[in-house]
């Protein structure tokens, strides 16, 4: 949200109720479980209010009446009034400022979790199609802005609503007269202040803007992947540059701002100091002088003082709807977003599965452009399937239908004969593991990583998991064992040693079905003969759906699909599709290894 110094509307917020509008209804309903409460804000941001405008009317008693009279029972009285006025005041903003932000924190909390919760259900496809740090921004970000509605916005208007009438209606009641030439005094003075304002704004526009880019080029810079990059490349000279002359820029920019502010904070001085000069003047001419006393003078100058402030707070609210309506905006987008892989009404229980995978003439497209056309494959429980081809042949794709990670366009994926659409997500994911090329670590303890699959898992299960995958032996040669913490990205181990964690990962969750995807591209020919060993031990009694580009993953599989354009050309043994002398074997002669001429 925009800062109160704003006096524009961002255009980006402007732009996004454009695109998504907001119902204020649904807003309301969000609010609906604290009416009570918000009547008691409301209630005391009142009273706050009217107890302040009292302080003048008191000063005004203790000059015109007991100091004049000398009278010290009533200057005592007026004395402890003016500090009681103050103690209230101060009790009555504590507990306002607890209840608002109460309030504020119970419906930001559930907008956090139901977005969480709404987002966890999304499909990769969302994922793959939407930036990973909007999606963290509308997280964080903009709930927490939610804070600065509830608290900041939505009070700040209440309270500034209510100062602005009382103190009208105090100043009319002290002096009509004075109350009229004040209606001259404040439009120029609002209008001079937010000329200086909107000054200030463009060049703290620039400023912000400066600044998110050297940000970016921090953080891309100095991540363990941009350093990697750099060093690579060699482009630490050019990086450098290019950050001294961003940081260069930063030093006008930053001197225009802080004079900006000076001069809003000056122009501010000098209408402060000139309002109380002209009431002043204005109450010595013949006209309006009359019978006014110096206390009522003095009163009046303190509530013209009061009046200035929140009048400009008015003045920008429709800054502050536009920019809060905006945040409501950007969270109901997301929450609106349709599920595309849901839980059915009522799931088939799944029972013991077997394991057994059909696809039943099954057709997938990406925004509408087909990637898998007619594919008609059964694996066997127990059995496996090699899926083999040219890069965008669909491979990938037809092995994540297995784990739906999305669902088939047309078609079915049935698991022990159950369309994969009725069965609970819950005991897809239980049935069915998948390790992919794309090893993902957590940046916690290679334990925690491990538990992530299952966190009851007892540490002996964790440690046959880790042997299996041909990863023990590394990891309890490290000083602290399984507490190492992994680093960002898991960057402190290398490629092989995370394909081996993830495997591990996976195997630690018993999954009756594997999904193979390029699970052992990542390592060396030694060391992925021996994971290999460890996944076909693994995989006995499983049923495994591989994909690979090496002879050694995919000629010992019962099964090997070839697709070409989204299509299952050929479908055989490594032996009988050799024989067979068609794409299988114009791709062992195209690059799937040295040892397959052999072969």
């Amino acid at each position: 949200m925009r800062g109160p110094r704003s006096r524009r509307p961002d255009p980006a917020d402007l732009r996004q109720l454009a695109e998504t509008p907001v119902d204020m209804r649904r807003v309301a309903r969000l609010f609906a479980p604290y009416r009570g409460r918000i009547a008691v804000v409301v209630a005391l941001i009142v009273a706050s209010s009217a107890i302040g405008l009292a302080q003048p009317f008191l000063v005004k008693h203790v000059i015109d009446h007991a100091l004049p009279r000398q009278d010290v029972g009533l200057l005592l009285a007026l004395v402890l009034a003016m500090v009681g006025v103050a103690v209230a005041s101060a009790v009555i903003g504590v507990v306002q400022t607890w209840l608002s932000t109460l309030i504020g924190q119970r419906v930001m909390h559930r907008l956090r979790t139901d977005l969480f919760a709404h987002l966890q259900r999304q499909s990769i496809a969302f994922f793959t199609r939407t930036r990973g740090g909007e999606v963290q921004s509308r997280l964080t970000n903009d709930i927490n802005g939610m804070q600065s509605v509830v608290t900041s916005t939505a009070t700040a208007v209440a309270s500034n609503l209510t100062v602005v009438v009382g103190t009208a209606i105090a100043m009319a009641a002290l002096s009509w007269r004075l109350a009229l030439i004040s209606l001259v005094v404040v439009p120029p003075a609002v209008w001079l202040m937010r000329q200086v304002a909107r000054m200030r704004h463009a060049v703290t526009a620039r400023r912000q803007r400066a600044l998110a880019d050297l940000h970016v080029q921090v953080e891309e810079s100095l991540s363990v992947s941009g350093a990697l990059l750099t060093r690579t490349l060699g482009a630490g000279p050019a990086m450098i540059d290019r950050f001294t002359r961003r940081s260069t820029d930063l030093i006008d920019l930053e001197v225009q701002s802080q004079l900006a502010g000076r001069w809003r904070m000056a122009t501010m001085s000098v209408l402060f100091a000139a309002i109380p000069a002209g009431i002043y003047l204005a109450a010595g001419l013949p006209a309006t002088a009359g019978a006014m006393t110096i206390g009522t003078l003095v009163a009046f100058t303190g509530l013209q003082g009061a009046l200035f402030r929140p009048l400009m707070g008015l003045l920008n609210v429709g800054v502050s709807i536009t920019a809060s309506r905006a945040l409501f905006s950007r969270i109901f987008e997301y929450l609106d977003q349709p599920i595309e892989v849901v839980d059915p009404a009522t799931a088939v229980p799944l029972g013991q599965p077997r394991g057994e995978i059909v696809f039943d003439d099954v057709g997938f497209a990406y925004d509408e452009v087909p990637v898998l056309h007619g594919v008609d494959l059964r694996v066997p429980a127990g059995s496996s399937l090699a899926l083999v081809g040219a890069t965008g042949s669909g491979k990938s794709t037809l092995a994540g239908l297995v784990a739906r990670l999305h669902d088939p366009t047309s078609g079915r994926v049935t698991l022990d004969g159950v369309d994969l659409r009725d069965l609970a997500l819950a005991d897809v994911a239980a049935t069915v593991g998948v390790v992919t090329q794309e090893t993902y670590l957590l940046h916690a303890s290679i334990g925690e990583n491990l538990r992530h699959a299952r966190p009851d898992a007892t540490d002996a299960q964790i440690e046959e998991a880790c042997r299996t995958a041909r990863i023990h032996d590394l990891i309890v040669a490290l000083p602290e064992g399984y507490d190492t913490v992994v680093g960002a990205r898991g960057h402190r181990f290398s490629g092989g040693e995370k394909q081996r964690l993830a495997i591990a990962r996976t195997l630690l969750r018993d999954p009756r079905v594997l999904v193979l995807d390029e699970a052992t591209s990542a390592l060396d020919n030694q060391t992925e003969r021996l994971v290999q060993e460890a996944i076909d031990d693994a995989a006995r009694g499983r049923t495994t759906i591989s994909i690979a580009h090496r002879l050694s993953t995919v000629r010992e599989a019962d099964q090997i699909a070839v697709l070409d354009g989204g299509r299952v050309v050929e479908l055989g043994s490594h032996e009988e599709l050799l024989l067979l002398g068609g794409r299988y074997a114009d791709l062992i002669r195209a690059g799937l290894g040295a040892d397959q001429i052999a072969a």
